[in-house]
């Protein structure tokens, strides 16, 4: 389990508990619950915009994930470089995207402030960011 205190939660649960997703609300929402009791919540603009893609306003949003309960993040300056260098390696991979994905930005953010990550598909954070905690399925804590 990861030691963070303060916990990025991963787009992908918050959709899944928004929109109570038939395959993964019951875990992603127990899991969000366990964070919100125990450790602090947290999500930065990345996380922010692909979420408020599901919602008609800004206070339809703001209403859903209240600051209240989600902290608020800055993406720090020097995620951007990490994020870069994760997509490199991507790409040396065989990645087809042309730029750099959310959950690099959203890892190498984790990586450089020391926060863990809610997420349910913890690929890319395990390939790209190995020394980020990790609250996922198939984790000992899941």
């Amino acid at each position: 389990m990861a030691t963070s205190e303060l916990v990025l939660i991963d787009s992908n649960v918050l959709i899944d508990v928004l929109t109570q997703d038939a395959d993964h609300s019951a875990w992603s929402s127990a899991r969000l619950a366990e964070v919100l009791d125990e450790r602090h919540a947290a999500i930065n603009p990345i996380i922010f915009a692909e979420v408020a893609t599901g919602f008609a306003s800004p206070e339809e949003l703001e209403a859903a994930l209240p600051a209240t309960a989600y902290r608020r993040l800055e993406l720090p300056w020097a995620a951007a470089w990490h994020a870069a260098h994760a997509f490199v390696e991507y790409r040396r991979r065989g990645g087809t995207r042309r730029s750099p994905l959310p959950d690099f930005y959203i890892g190498a953010h984790a990586l450089v402030d020391g926060l863990a990550v809610l997420t349910r598909d913890p690929s890319c954070y395990r390939s790209y960011f190995p020394g980020v905690g990790l609250i996922a399925p198939n984790d000992a804590h899941a």
